[in-house]
């Protein structure tokens, strides 16, 4: 294999290191590229271009593989809880008992909400507001309330960084719940110390005045799943606004804020949203999901939920929700017409050679979005799961930035093809507000009402 990867640009030629990844795709390392060539490259999107070396996630979309920390995502979906992913994402390893004992217990302990946080829930937010503008605004103003953790000074924000991930785990949730209930005109509920994660948050979420809310085993554990599955991702749009908040120095709580932002966008997290609105419109329109499987063969309808812009196989996360999405709906035996035609989409998807071709598979937007629903979940909430589920993975991609030690600002250049001077002097020239010689003197300088034009 080459070490370096040849550049032609005229008659000269220009030599660029490759850089060896452990699995997957290599690059080529063109960080000396304009200053070579004075060319930069053209990426929109981002998609062919890698902005980090990084340590926490890897995906192999042809193969249908998502590892955290190198450990495939079935075999944490199988053995582990939300919490123990937390901590082997943003730590590098699995916790040992001690390790994971002193984890849960500071996740636990930094449950509740600084009271004085409270009063954002009695009027400062209108009943109208969005759970997500919520959310982003309260993590961000954590770091009021704790302002050693929050001081934009890397090594004193990495002294405490421990405190701080804990906190925004455990806090996440909470400010969730509570957004909810201010939403709903409820009673704001406090976590308990005796509660799991998942259990914890569906207590403050649904329990009622006179009637705690036990959600069954596999309730919980299918909104454990869903935390887990959406723990980590590589570089996402939220996690890549994550970090290139973290290189300006930012807080880890301004950071995460920011990604919450990034997130809200429906390209990004509203995707199992979408899912329940398609499902909502066939509903309305009569059919019963045939005459739309017909509609989006043909090109006139879209299959919200099927298919990855990542993963060109059956997304291996939704392959582990399939059959928790099946449990759920046994257990809370929901008769919903929804339901009945999201099964209809997925069975026929699954088995329609046009969408096997295509590889449209249900993917896991489509299996989060039934299970939200069937444990009453509403709508502008599934967002917000989502973000609970990505907040240890932004913990972690913080901590990768802040610990580098020559660590810099993100910063992309752009090619710019806008009007240059020449080009609005002449527009003035046209509109009469420059001299008709303009053109024999490029030397001169021309001053007008909105400014001064230089050569």
């Amino acid at each position: 294999m080459p070490n370096n990867a040849k550049l032609t640009i005229g008659d000269k030629s220009y030599d660029f290191p490759i850089v060896k990844s452990t699995v997957g795709n290599d690059g080529i390392d063109i960080s000396k590229l304009r200053a070579e060539t004075s060319y930069i490259t053209l990426d929109d999107g981002f998609a062919n271009t890698g902005s980090c070396k990084s340590k926490i996630t890897y995906i192999d979309g042809e193969k249908g593989k998502l590892w955290y920390r190198g450990i495939p995502i079935e075999v944490l979906a199988e053995n582990s809880t939300f919490t123990e992913t937390a901590y082997l994402i943003i730590y590098g390893e699995l916790p040992t008992r001690k390790q994971m004992s002193a984890f849960s217990q500071k996740v636990l302990r930094n449950a509740g909400l600084h009271e004085a946080m409270m009063h954002f829930f009695d009027g400062s937010f209108p009943f109208s507001a969005h759970p997500m503008s919520i959310l982003s605004s309260l993590l961000n103003s954590l770091g009021c309330y704790y302002p050693h953790m929050a001081t934009n000074r890397r090594e004193q924000d990495l002294e405490y960084f421990d405190d701080a991930a804990a906190m925004l785990l455990s806090k996440v949730r909470t400010i969730a719940a509570m957004a909810y209930r201010m939403k709903n005109g409820l009673p704001l509920i406090y976590p308990k110390r005796d509660l799991g994660y998942s259990q914890n948050f569906l207590h403050m979420m649904f329990t009622e005045p006179y009637h705690e809310y036990y959600p069954h085993d596999d309730i919980t554990k299918a909104l454990d799943l869903i935390f887990i599955l959406h723990a980590d991702h590589e570089q996402n749009c939220s996690t890549s606004t994550v970090r290139m908040v973290a290189s300006s120095g930012a807080n880890l709580f301004a950071s995460v804020s920011a990604g919450v932002c990034a997130l809200w966008g429906p390209l990004h997290g509203g995707a199992n949203q979408r899912v329940l609105q398609m499902l909502q419109e066939i509903h309305d329109s009569g059919d019963d999901g045939s005459k739309f499987i017909e509609m989006a063969k043909s090109g006139k309808a879209r299959m919200m939920g099927f298919g990855h812009r990542v993963y060109k196989t059956y997304d291996p996360r939704a392959v582990i929700l399939r059959k928790a999405a099946e449990r759920v709906l046994k257990i809370v035996k929901l008769k919903d017409p929804l339901m009945d035609i999201a099964m209809r989409l997925e069975e026929r998807a699954r088995n329609d050679s046009y969408f096997i071709e295509r590889n449209l598979y249900p993917n896991v937007d489509f299996y989060s979005g039934i299970i939200l629903k069937a444990i009453g979940m509403p709508i502008d909430m599934f967002t917000v799961i989502f973000a609970i589920g990505r907040m240890p993975g932004w913990i972690a991609h913080w901590k990768e930035v802040a610990e580098q030690e020559k660590g810099k600002i993100s910063r992309p250049r752009q090619i710019y093809v806008g009007y240059d001077k020449r080009d609005y002097v002449k527009m003035r020239h046209r509109e009469g507000e420059f001299p008709s010689d303009y053109e024999a003197d490029e030397s001169r300088t021309y001053t007008h009402d909105s400014g001064l034009i230089e050569k």
